[in-house]
């Protein structure tokens, strides 16, 4: 591992003597290219040398302790400083191991997220609004940025499918954890009698594909127009600005009504094709891969019930790391945090379980 550290340091030092080059300077593409790899590089190099400094100290005090003649208060402040620096060089160096674990390549994307109600009917629907608003109020919190690109709302407010994309840094770090079925029990507003009702919604969550990752063959796309419509005949738009893409190999069909102009709903429909067809690739890849070297919380298998929201008990649990945190309210306003720290946390010890015994 420290090879590989004393490496990593080099390839550093290299890139940071690089930034000062006026030609590189001056190409923006190669500047950011470069920029981006600094700053992934940017917390295993101050680590190592935290490390690096932890384990001088550790020497220096050792070689103290085993000089003869020092009196008991010296002798009492080199034990300290040899006891401090050695349990530091212990987290340090466990803390390097997390960070030269693989890193998911598609950490830094975007995502376009996609909710559809599930079993449920009305009641699915509305729960998938409220899940399409949690994510929008946690994209808030952290300062991304979000665009609704097509719905298909309900006569109550639901959906009974959305789609959105959400811009920031981290964005598919922290969100890929969310693909799945969420499960909601509550007592419907339609219901009468107080019964308690069990729906769900599917989330899917996918990293936005660029263009030079994944190229569409102008052959394989029929492309429709047709007028929005919206719940109830509100919002339409009157002009045949709605575009419906039918990706002809696979048979997958998206739709995208909400710009008013034909080339905005175009754009944002081959964004959303792109990023399914990339999702679907990544997918095969990893069904390559043995059962037991799969992540246990990563997965994001969306026929896998996640998550249960009980109203009645006030309670969120999360079934991968059995997790349950009793504060509905404010997850469904957006304060997702602890959740997915904790689900980043259980994924990364089963990295490095999986690290270990190699």
């Amino acid at each position: 591992m420290f090879e590989k550290l004393s490496s990593v340091a080099s390839h550093y030092e290299e890139i940071n003597r690089r930034l000062m080059e006026p030609g590189v300077t001056g190409d923006q593409a190669a500047y950011t290219a470069l920029m981006k790899e600094y700053s992934r590089l940017t917390p295993i190099v101050e680590a190592y040398r935290d490390y690096q400094r932890a384990q001088e100290a550790v020497e220096e005090a050792r070689q103290l302790l085993e000089e003869e003649g020092s009196d008991r208060e010296m002798r009492q402040l080199a034990q300290e400083q040899y006891d401090e620096n050695r349990q530091r060089s212990q987290e340090l160096a466990q803390q390097l191991t997390l960070l030269l674990l693989p890193r998911d390549p598609n950490d830094d994307k975007n995502v376009i997220v996609e909710i559809r109600g599930g079993t449920g009917g009305e009641e699915a629907a509305l729960f998938a609004g409220s899940l399409y608003r949690m994510y929008v109020m946690y994209a808030e919190r952290r300062g991304w940025q979000w665009e609704l690109i097509g719905a298909n709302e309900t006569e109550l407010g639901g959906y009974k499918e959305v789609c959105f994309s959400i811009t920031g840094e981290g964005a598919y770090s922290r969100l890929k954890y969310e693909s799945g079925v969420h499960r909601v029990q509550r007592v419907p507003e339609t219901e009468t009698q107080g019964r308690i009702h069990t729906s769900a919604a599917t989330v899917a969550v996918l990293p936005e594909a660029e263009e030079v990752e994944l190229e569409l063959d102008p052959k394989d796309l029929q492309i429709d127009v047709f007028r929005s419509s919206g719940a109830g005949g509100q919002h339409v738009n009157k002009t045949s600005s709605a575009i419906r893409i039918t990706h002809l190999p696979t048979g997958m069909v998206v739709e995208c009504q909400d710009e008013r102009s034909q080339y905005k709903n175009k754009d944002k429909a081959l964004k959303v094709l792109r990023s399914r067809l990339l999702d679907i690739k990544v997918r095969e890849q990893n069904d390559k891969i043995a059962t037991e070297r799969r992540s246990q919380v990563g997965s994001g298998d969306r026929s896998e019930r996640i998550r249960t929201y009980n109203f009645p008990q006030g309670r969120v649990t999360d079934h991968r790391i059995g997790l349950t945190l009793y504060k509905i309210g404010s997850i469904l306003d957006g304060d997702l945090d602890e959740l997915l720290d904790a689900l980043m946390t259980a994924d990364q010890a089963e990295k490095l379980k999986q690290a270990q015994q190699d």
